[in-house]
Formats: C-alpha cells, structure tokens, sequence
C-alpha cells in the first residue's frame, strides 16, 4: 500500500525550525504587511505640548459660569430688598394682611396711592385664587394628556401630539392675552357663565349648602356677569400651564420601569389597572412636583392676567368678580408709581412673589428628583 498521508507543515517546522527564506528576521515586518501611518488627532495630541494651562482655565471658565446664576439671584435679592425698605419699615409684617376702613362708605380700603395706604392682601387673594383656578382645569387634562401619549398612544400620532402640546409652553402670554379678550371673555359671558350661575344659585343648593358660602347670590357665581375676572384669568392660565404638567408628567410616568407594568399584566390586571398601581403609583410623587412646577408658573405669570382679571385691589368671594394678582400690579402700576412710598409698595410685592416662586420651584424640583432619580428612561 502506498502511503498518502500529508506531511503536517507545523510539526515540520518545529522539528526543522523555520527556513531562512521564511523566517522574518528580528525587528523586521513581514513583507506582506504595511507600516501603519499616525492620525491627524493622535499628530495634534502629541505636538501640543503639556496642556494643565489650558485645562486650568477651561474648568474656571465653567466654574465662573455656574457661580454666574448664584450671583445673579442674589443680585435680584439684594435688590429687591434694598428698594422694599421704605415701604417696610412704614407697614412692616402687617403689610400683607392688614387694611384700613373707608371712613365714608365703611368698606375695606386696600390699595389708595392718593391717600398713601398700601395694603397687598387683594394681590395675594387674587393671584391664589386664579392659580387655584388654573390648576382645578389643568392638571386632570394634563394628566389625561400624559397617560395617554404614555399608554395609550399610536405611534403615528405621539410626535405630532407631543410637538402641539409643546408648542403651547411658546405661544407669547401677551398673545394669549389677545386670545382671551376676544374670544374667551365673550365665550364665558355668553355661554359659560349663564350655564353655572343658574347652578350655583339654585334653591335647593342655596338651602341646603348655603352656609358654606359658596351658594347663593354672594356665592362662587354671584354678582355681575361681565366675562372678566377671576375666573377668566384662572382659565387662560390654566392653559398656560398645561403644557408644562403634562410634558413632566410624562417624563415621570416614562422612569417607571417597565418591569412594573409587565408584572401587573402577568397578575391578571386591566390596562387601566396597570395604569393606576403600576404606573400612577410609583410616580405620584414626581407628578406632585409637576403639579408645583406649573403653579410657579401661574403665581408669576403677568400679561395674561393683567389683561382679563380686571385690575381691581378689591376682595369678593364670587368668581366673576374682578381682581388684581401681584404680578399685574406691578406691570400696570410701576411706571406710573406716584411717590417713592408707592414704588417701594410695589417692588417689597414684587420681592414677596420672588421668595415664593423660589420656594415653589425648590419644593417640585426635589419632588420631581425623588421619582426620576437613577432611573433610565423608557424606550418608546
């Protein structure tokens, strides 16, 4: 038998060693292979020398930059509180809940830069109440919005939905103020208002809940019907801040993982049963803060109100009657100021709607950050 068995080229070559002719000599590349070329970056990098200067002043530039809005709110502080001093120390504490009587027609007299009383109770009511407007329309509409472009949402309409909602937050407020004059206010008074007074003024309400004071002619609904007032500057800020609450909303609901809504599904529960333990749940806190964030906008928001609350420094129970905010006061009343007293009155309110949005803002930022903290984002 003739033997075909292939000779193994590495078992030669290991008892043989390697031929001169193949055998690449040391410190030489193989012939079949090509010196490998230096990159432009990796050039740059090593002819530019030590660079601890240039990173020194790189990182006080960015230090100078953050330290830049600590200096900056401190400066409106200082401010604020070095033109407020001669309004307080002739008010003082009392400013802000106390007021004086008209001698003629025994009413509470508020705000007379004639007569130099200056009182900001009105302001504070008027600002609290049409936020509170805002946020008793806004937020169930802001959290529907958000569920549903969470959960609920085709993935053709999710980006248009999302592009209009948030075309909203960038819409001008002197705009929105247009808006309302011609087409809200006339809304309300025609329509809106004529449909809640009969409610809220009826017998059986009045009887039965008019100790409340919320019923009857002095009631939530009482008075004249004229479309401006409270309740239309609590309208156009509620949507105002609708799309602020929803897009945080959302942004919480989507940091929940989704391993807590496959686990409700996997137990038997109904998409809206899911929604409400899995989802609603774990990120109650976070839309809370969403819930604040859009209430610091509406308690600083200006032109908006200004041009439909009606600008009356006076305090009535009834919705449709008009009222004044602390941050239209300003607007309308500043550059006009008739004495030094009546600017340093309108700039210690501008100082007290500072130190609330401040605290306002501090207080939904940790609440947002308790929910959204370490959490990666959904995957849409």
């Amino acid at each position: 038998m003739t033997d075909l068995r292939v000779p193994n080229p590495v078992a030669t070559t290991l008892q043989n060693g390697p031929s001169e002719s193949t055998a690449p000599a040391i410190g030489q590349m193989p012939e079949t292979s090509t010196p490998r070329g230096i990159s432009a970056v990796r050039k740059y990098l090593l002819s530019r020398g030590n660079s601890s200067g240039s990173d020194r002043l790189f990182a006080g530039a960015m230090l100078l930059c953050a330290l830049a809005i600590f200096a900056l709110v401190a400066l409106i502080a200082v401010e604020l509180v070095t033109q407020s001093q001669l309004s307080w120390h002739a008010f003082g504490l009392p400013f802000f809940y106390r007021y004086n009587v008209d001698p003629v027609t025994h009413l509470p007299l508020f705000w007379d830069p004639v007569n130099g009383v200056f009182y900001a109770l009105p302001f504070i009511y008027g600002t609290l109440m049409t936020s509170l407007v805002a946020l008793c329309i806004a937020v169930p509409l802001a959290i529907g919005l958000a569920v549903f472009l969470t959960e609920m949402c085709p993935r053709w309409m999710r980006a248009p939905l999302s592009f209009f909602t948030e075309l909203l937050a960038a819409i001008p407020s002197v705009v929105y103020g247009l808006w309302a004059i011609f087409v809200l206010v006339p809304l309300l008074r025609e329509h809106i208002n004529p449909i809640l007074i009969p409610i809220f003024n009826a017998p059986i309400l009045t009887r039965t809940l008019g100790w409340t004071g919320l019923f009857g002619d002095n009631g939530l609904f009482g008075g004249v019907n004229l479309g401006l007032g409270i309740l239309c500057g609590g309208v156009i800020l509620a949507i105002m801040i609708l799309p602020i609450i929803a897009s945080l909303t959302r942004e919480v609901m989507n940091s929940v993982p989704n391993s807590q809504r496959e686990a409700a599904l996997a137990l038997g529960a109904t998409r809206w049963e899911m929604i409400r333990m899995a989802v609603l749940r774990n990120a109650r806190i976070g839309i809370v803060g969403s819930v604040i964030l859009g209430l610091g906008r509406a308690l600083g928001e200006t032109m908006a109100v200004a041009m439909v609350i009606g600008n009356s420094p006076e305090i009535h129970l009834s919705l449709l009657s008009m009222g004044h905010s602390m941050a239209s006061v300003i607007a309308n009343e500043f550059s006009e100021a008739t004495s030094d007293m009546h600017r340093s009155a309108l700039i210690e309110v501008g100082l007290a709607l500072f130190l609330v949005t401040i605290v306002v803002n501090a207080v939904a930022r940790i609440l947002v950050w308790a929910v959204t903290r370490g959490t990666p984002a959904r995957v849409q």
